[in-house]
Protein backbone atom coordinates (compact mmCIF):
# COMPACT_ATOMS: atom_id res chain seq x y z
CA UNK A 1 0.00 0.00 0.00
CA UNK A 2 1.21 3.24 -1.07
CA UNK A 3 2.77 5.36 1.56
CA UNK A 4 0.93 8.76 1.02
CA UNK A 5 -2.64 6.79 2.23
CA UNK A 6 -3.42 6.51 6.05
CA UNK A 7 -2.71 4.52 8.81
CA UNK A 8 -6.01 3.85 11.62
CA UNK A 9 -5.13 3.14 14.62
CA UNK A 10 -7.53 1.49 16.22
CA UNK A 11 -8.49 0.93 19.89
CA UNK A 12 -11.00 -1.82 20.25
CA UNK A 13 -11.60 -1.36 24.33
CA UNK A 14 -11.92 2.46 24.07
CA UNK A 15 -15.35 4.06 25.34
CA UNK A 16 -15.58 0.78 27.42
CA UNK A 17 -15.91 -1.23 24.38
CA UNK A 18 -18.22 0.86 22.38
CA UNK A 19 -14.95 0.54 19.34
CA UNK A 20 -15.49 -2.92 19.43
CA UNK A 21 -19.10 -2.61 18.57
CA UNK A 22 -18.91 0.72 16.25
CA UNK A 23 -16.24 -0.35 14.11
CA UNK A 24 -17.92 -1.62 11.17
CA UNK A 25 -20.27 0.97 11.05
CA UNK A 26 -17.05 3.69 11.00
CA UNK A 27 -14.66 1.26 8.51
CA UNK A 28 -17.69 1.76 6.26
CA UNK A 29 -17.95 5.61 6.11
CA UNK A 30 -14.14 5.53 5.64
CA UNK A 31 -14.76 3.20 2.94
CA UNK A 32 -17.38 5.57 1.36
CA UNK A 33 -15.52 8.48 1.95
CA UNK A 34 -12.59 6.56 -0.16
CA UNK A 35 -10.35 6.86 2.43
CA UNK A 36 -7.60 4.28 1.85
CA UNK A 37 -6.15 2.92 5.48
CA UNK A 38 -4.53 -0.23 6.66
CA UNK A 39 -6.18 -0.92 9.91
CA UNK A 40 -3.63 -1.39 12.88
CA UNK A 41 -5.52 -2.74 16.03
CA UNK A 42 -3.91 -2.11 19.89
CA UNK A 43 -4.64 -5.41 21.71
CA UNK A 44 -2.79 -3.61 25.09
CA UNK A 45 -1.74 -0.63 27.38
CA UNK A 46 0.44 1.49 25.45
CA UNK A 47 0.59 -0.54 22.11
CA UNK A 48 -0.65 2.42 20.17
CA UNK A 49 2.51 4.68 20.79
CA UNK A 50 4.52 1.18 19.17
CA UNK A 51 2.53 0.75 16.29
CA UNK A 52 2.30 4.67 15.44
CA UNK A 53 6.34 4.95 15.83
CA UNK A 54 6.55 1.15 13.54
CA UNK A 55 4.27 2.97 11.40
CA UNK A 56 6.15 5.98 10.61
CA UNK A 57 9.51 4.51 10.32
CA UNK A 58 8.13 2.29 7.50
CA UNK A 59 7.26 5.51 6.22
CA UNK A 60 3.98 6.78 6.58
CA UNK A 61 3.03 10.09 8.07
CA UNK A 62 -1.07 10.39 8.09
CA UNK A 63 -2.67 8.89 11.60
CA UNK A 64 -6.49 8.50 12.13
CA UNK A 65 -6.94 7.48 15.76
CA UNK A 66 -10.01 5.58 16.54
CA UNK A 67 -10.74 5.86 20.13
CA UNK A 68 -10.56 7.79 22.87
CA UNK A 69 -8.16 10.98 24.49
CA UNK A 70 -5.68 7.93 25.96
CA UNK A 71 -5.51 6.47 22.25
CA UNK A 72 -4.62 9.62 21.26
CA UNK A 73 -2.07 10.21 24.02
CA UNK A 74 0.04 6.96 22.89
CA UNK A 75 -0.19 7.97 19.78
CA UNK A 76 1.66 11.50 20.26
CA UNK A 77 4.42 9.41 22.43
CA UNK A 78 4.86 7.13 19.41
CA UNK A 79 5.07 10.43 17.06
CA UNK A 80 7.71 11.93 19.30
CA UNK A 81 9.59 8.74 19.55
CA UNK A 82 10.45 8.06 16.14
CA UNK A 83 13.30 9.90 14.29
CA UNK A 84 12.67 9.60 10.58
CA UNK A 85 10.44 13.14 10.37
CA UNK A 86 9.99 15.91 12.60
CA UNK A 87 6.75 15.70 14.98
CA UNK A 88 4.81 18.27 12.48
CA UNK A 89 5.74 16.03 9.02
CA UNK A 90 2.73 13.80 10.83
CA UNK A 91 -0.70 14.68 10.18
CA UNK A 92 -3.26 13.15 13.05
CA UNK A 93 -6.92 13.16 12.18
CA UNK A 94 -9.15 11.99 15.18
CA UNK A 95 -12.56 9.69 15.15
CA UNK A 96 -13.77 9.96 18.84
CA UNK A 97 -14.64 6.74 20.54
CA UNK A 98 -14.24 7.63 24.24
CA UNK A 99 -15.82 8.71 27.27
CA UNK A 100 -14.44 11.97 28.06
CA UNK A 101 -12.81 13.37 24.56
CA UNK A 102 -11.97 16.64 25.78
CA UNK A 103 -9.05 16.83 22.96
CA UNK A 104 -11.49 16.58 20.25
CA UNK A 105 -13.91 19.17 21.88
CA UNK A 106 -11.34 21.61 22.06
CA UNK A 107 -10.63 21.64 18.18
CA UNK A 108 -14.75 21.45 17.58
CA UNK A 109 -13.92 17.80 15.71
CA UNK A 110 -17.67 16.80 15.85
CA UNK A 111 -18.96 13.58 17.40
CA UNK A 112 -20.94 12.06 14.83
CA UNK A 113 -18.68 10.00 12.58
CA UNK A 114 -19.74 10.98 9.58
CA UNK A 115 -18.70 14.21 10.91
CA UNK A 116 -15.35 13.32 12.47
CA UNK A 117 -14.31 11.85 9.05
CA UNK A 118 -15.49 13.93 6.60
CA UNK A 119 -12.96 16.60 8.68
CA UNK A 120 -10.56 14.06 8.51
CA UNK A 121 -11.15 14.24 4.48
CA UNK A 122 -10.92 18.38 4.71
CA UNK A 123 -8.00 18.34 6.21
CA UNK A 124 -7.90 21.74 7.86
CA UNK A 125 -4.73 21.48 10.33
CA UNK A 126 -3.58 23.18 13.27
CA UNK A 127 -0.26 22.70 14.79
CA UNK A 128 -0.67 22.70 18.66
CA UNK A 129 2.17 23.05 21.00
CA UNK A 130 2.75 19.60 23.50
CA UNK A 131 3.88 19.29 26.78
CA UNK A 132 6.70 16.83 28.55
CA UNK A 133 6.19 15.37 31.86
CA UNK A 134 8.51 14.24 34.37
CA UNK A 135 7.32 12.27 37.35
CA UNK A 136 7.41 8.96 39.62
CA UNK A 137 6.33 5.77 39.30
CA UNK A 138 7.62 2.20 41.10
CA UNK A 139 10.73 4.48 42.22
CA UNK A 140 11.92 5.55 38.59
CA UNK A 141 11.77 8.45 36.71
CA UNK A 142 9.70 8.31 33.42
CA UNK A 143 8.94 10.87 31.28
CA UNK A 144 5.45 11.72 29.25
CA UNK A 145 4.20 13.23 26.13
CA UNK A 146 0.95 15.08 26.43
CA UNK A 147 -1.40 17.41 23.81
CA UNK A 148 -4.51 18.24 26.61
CA UNK A 149 -4.12 18.40 29.97
CA UNK A 150 -2.38 17.19 32.95
CA UNK A 151 -4.12 17.06 36.47
CA UNK A 152 -2.73 16.59 39.65
CA UNK A 153 -3.98 16.30 43.41
CA UNK A 154 -8.32 16.04 43.66
CA UNK A 155 -8.24 16.41 39.52
CA UNK A 156 -5.94 12.57 39.24
CA UNK A 157 -8.00 11.05 41.87
CA UNK A 158 -11.55 12.05 39.97
CA UNK A 159 -9.43 10.29 36.60
CA UNK A 160 -7.78 7.06 38.68
CA UNK A 161 -11.16 6.39 40.18
CA UNK A 162 -12.95 6.89 36.43
CA UNK A 163 -10.43 4.71 34.64
CA UNK A 164 -10.90 1.76 36.81
CA UNK A 165 -14.77 2.15 36.33
CA UNK A 166 -14.03 2.37 32.48
CA UNK A 167 -12.06 -1.36 32.69
CA UNK A 168 -14.98 -2.60 34.26
CA UNK A 169 -16.87 -1.42 31.06
CA UNK A 170 -18.20 1.69 32.70
CA UNK A 171 -18.69 4.36 30.54
CA UNK A 172 -20.79 7.43 29.48
CA UNK A 173 -20.83 11.25 30.21
CA UNK A 174 -21.81 10.87 33.97
CA UNK A 175 -18.81 8.74 34.93
CA UNK A 176 -16.48 11.63 36.11
CA UNK A 177 -19.39 13.73 37.17
CA UNK A 178 -20.19 10.51 39.55
CA UNK A 179 -16.51 10.19 40.82
CA UNK A 180 -16.15 13.84 42.12
CA UNK A 181 -18.43 13.20 45.02
CA UNK A 182 -16.96 10.05 45.46
CA UNK A 183 -13.59 11.07 45.54
CA UNK A 184 -14.54 14.02 47.70
CA UNK A 185 -15.30 11.81 50.31
CA UNK A 186 -11.94 10.54 51.55
CA UNK A 187 -9.74 13.46 49.64
CA UNK A 188 -7.21 15.56 51.68
CA UNK A 189 -5.15 18.85 50.08
CA UNK A 190 -1.80 18.51 50.01
CA UNK A 191 1.24 20.87 50.70
CA UNK A 192 3.34 21.24 47.75
CA UNK A 193 6.08 23.34 46.67
CA UNK A 194 5.09 24.61 42.71
CA UNK A 195 7.95 26.85 41.07
CA UNK A 196 6.24 28.46 38.08
CA UNK A 197 9.06 29.92 35.45
CA UNK A 198 11.70 30.17 38.33
CA UNK A 199 9.00 31.38 40.90
CA UNK A 200 8.50 29.47 44.13
CA UNK A 201 4.82 29.33 45.55
CA UNK A 202 4.20 27.18 49.00
CA UNK A 203 0.41 25.88 48.80
CA UNK A 204 -1.94 23.54 49.95
CA UNK A 205 -3.40 22.32 46.92
CA UNK A 206 -6.75 20.84 46.32
CA UNK A 207 -6.34 20.17 42.38
CA UNK A 208 -3.76 21.70 39.93
CA UNK A 209 -4.38 21.73 36.29
CA UNK A 210 -1.33 22.35 33.68
CA UNK A 211 -2.47 22.87 30.47
CA UNK A 212 -2.29 23.18 27.08
CA UNK A 213 -6.13 22.98 25.94
CA UNK A 214 -9.30 23.73 27.87
CA UNK A 215 -11.55 20.98 28.60
CA UNK A 216 -10.52 18.06 30.73
CA UNK A 217 -12.85 15.60 32.67
CA UNK A 218 -15.60 15.00 30.29
CA UNK A 219 -16.67 18.67 29.86
CA UNK A 220 -15.06 20.73 32.73
CA UNK A 221 -13.22 24.10 31.47
CA UNK A 222 -10.45 24.46 34.13
CA UNK A 223 -8.27 26.17 32.23
CA UNK A 224 -10.72 28.20 29.72
CA UNK A 225 -7.41 30.77 29.12
CA UNK A 226 -5.62 27.62 27.62
CA UNK A 227 -4.46 28.93 23.84
CA UNK A 228 -2.93 25.85 21.94
CA UNK A 229 -0.17 26.98 19.83
CA UNK A 230 0.96 30.16 22.34
CA UNK A 231 4.15 28.36 23.64
CA UNK A 232 2.61 28.62 27.28
CA UNK A 233 1.45 26.19 29.82
CA UNK A 234 -2.23 27.69 31.05
CA UNK A 235 -2.61 26.76 34.96
CA UNK A 236 -5.28 26.83 37.26
CA UNK A 237 -4.40 25.90 41.18
CA UNK A 238 -7.40 24.96 43.32
CA UNK A 239 -6.03 25.68 47.02
CA UNK A 240 -7.27 24.09 50.39
CA UNK A 241 -11.04 24.27 50.08
CA UNK A 242 -14.36 22.59 52.10
CA UNK A 243 -16.22 19.68 50.52
CA UNK A 244 -19.49 21.82 50.96
CA UNK A 245 -17.88 24.80 49.07
CA UNK A 246 -16.55 22.19 45.97
CA UNK A 247 -20.35 20.94 45.97
CA UNK A 248 -21.65 24.28 45.72
CA UNK A 249 -19.21 25.08 42.71
CA UNK A 250 -19.43 21.86 40.57
CA UNK A 251 -21.25 23.90 38.05
CA UNK A 252 -18.13 26.39 37.72
CA UNK A 253 -15.82 23.60 36.69
CA UNK A 254 -18.17 23.23 33.49
CA UNK A 255 -18.77 26.34 32.86
CA UNK A 256 -15.37 27.87 33.31
CA UNK A 257 -15.87 30.59 35.85
CA UNK A 258 -14.20 28.82 38.72
CA UNK A 259 -11.10 30.70 37.82
CA UNK A 260 -13.02 33.75 39.36
CA UNK A 261 -13.44 31.30 42.65
CA UNK A 262 -11.47 32.86 45.56
CA UNK A 263 -9.69 30.20 46.22
CA UNK A 264 -7.96 30.15 43.15
CA UNK A 265 -5.38 31.17 41.30
CA UNK A 266 -4.50 30.95 37.56
CA UNK A 267 -0.81 31.41 35.92
CA UNK A 268 0.94 31.41 32.62
CA UNK A 269 4.41 29.47 32.23
CA UNK A 270 6.95 27.49 30.06
CA UNK A 271 7.86 25.62 32.88
CA UNK A 272 6.47 24.32 36.21
CA UNK A 273 8.19 21.77 38.90
CA UNK A 274 5.83 20.72 41.95
CA UNK A 275 7.02 18.57 44.96
CA UNK A 276 5.66 17.93 48.52
CA UNK A 277 6.32 15.82 51.27
CA UNK A 278 2.80 13.93 50.10
CA UNK A 279 3.89 13.54 46.58
CA UNK A 280 1.19 14.46 44.58
CA UNK A 281 -0.56 11.94 41.83
CA UNK A 282 -0.41 12.60 38.03
CA UNK A 283 -2.79 12.16 34.97
CA UNK A 284 -2.18 13.61 31.26
CA UNK A 285 -4.67 13.24 28.88
CA UNK A 286 -6.68 11.00 31.04
CA UNK A 287 -4.20 8.63 31.44
CA UNK A 288 -3.11 7.47 35.17
CA UNK A 289 0.30 8.11 35.66
CA UNK A 290 2.61 8.27 38.91
CA UNK A 291 3.58 10.64 41.39
CA UNK A 292 5.60 13.40 42.08
CA UNK A 293 8.26 14.91 42.01
CA UNK A 294 6.76 16.12 39.10
CA UNK A 295 8.25 18.51 36.31
CA UNK A 296 6.51 19.92 32.81
CA UNK A 297 8.56 21.89 29.86
CA UNK A 298 6.19 22.94 27.12
CA UNK A 299 7.39 21.74 23.50
CA UNK A 300 6.11 24.82 21.17
CA UNK A 301 4.08 24.32 18.00
CA UNK A 302 5.28 20.03 17.43
CA UNK A 303 2.24 18.47 16.68
CA UNK A 304 -0.02 19.07 13.42
CA UNK A 305 -3.50 17.88 14.40
CA UNK A 306 -6.53 18.17 11.78
CA UNK A 307 -8.99 20.06 13.50
CA UNK A 308 -13.00 20.97 12.62
CA UNK A 309 -13.92 24.66 11.96
CA UNK A 310 -12.38 26.83 15.02
CA UNK A 311 -13.97 30.05 15.84
CA UNK A 312 -11.86 33.13 15.06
Amino acid sequence: MSKSNWIAIINMAAGGGKTKKDWPAIEAILLKHEIRFEPCFTDRRLHASIIARNKIKEGYSKIIVVGGDGTMNEVINGVFSQKRIHTTEVMLGMISVGTGNDWARMFNIPADYEGAITTIKEQKTFIQDAGLVTYRKNGKAWNRYFINIAGMGFGARVVERSNRMKEKGKSGPALYFYNIFRSLLSYKSQKASIEIDGTTYLRKVFSLNVGICKYNGGGMIQVPHAIADDGLYSITLIKKIGKLNVLANVKRLYNGSIVTHSKVETYMAKTVQIDGSTPLHLETDGETLGHGPISFQIIPKSIRIISGELSA
